[in-house]
Formats: C-alpha cells, structure tokens, sequence
C-alpha cells in the first residue's frame, strides 16, 4: 500500500509541476520579468483556463491526499 502511495505521489507530483507550468501568467511575477507582462488582456478567462484550473486543482488534491495517506502509513508502522 504504501508503494502505491509514492508512485501516485510522485506521478502527481510531475503532472501538477507540468499544470502549473501551463498557466498563463497573471501579470506582477517572474513573468513579467521577461517580457510577459507587456500584453494586458483584461479579458475573462477561456474554456482551455477553465479546464486547466480545474484539472490542477484536481492534480493538487490527489497529491494531498497522497502525502496525508503516506504520512500516516509511516506514522504506523506498516
């Protein structure tokens, strides 16, 4: 159990860095250090942004829920 814990943790762990590196970024961070804050588009966001956040969000619970199920294994013993 507690091996498929670390291989869900670490999967998880790759694909949420990969979805937050998908986000666009939203202006006063390192973005806009290197020129990505010149476009200002005050516009809502898209269905693709949507679906991105939601899926991150998803990716991000999964981890959590991974790092809780592995502590706890640890605590244990087993």
């Amino acid at each position: 159990m507690q091996l498929a814990l670390q291989i869900v943790l670490i999967i998880s762990s790759v694909v949420l860095v990969l979805l937050i590196l998908l986000h666009r970024g939203r202006g006063g961070g390192l973005s806009s250090l290197f020129g990505g804050g010149v476009q200002s588009s005050l516009s809502g966001s898209s269905v693709v942004e949507k679906n991105l956040d939601r899926l991150t969000l998803f990716t991000g619970a999964i981890w959590v829920i991974a790092i809780i199920g592995t502590g706890l294994l640890v605590k244990l013993g087993v």
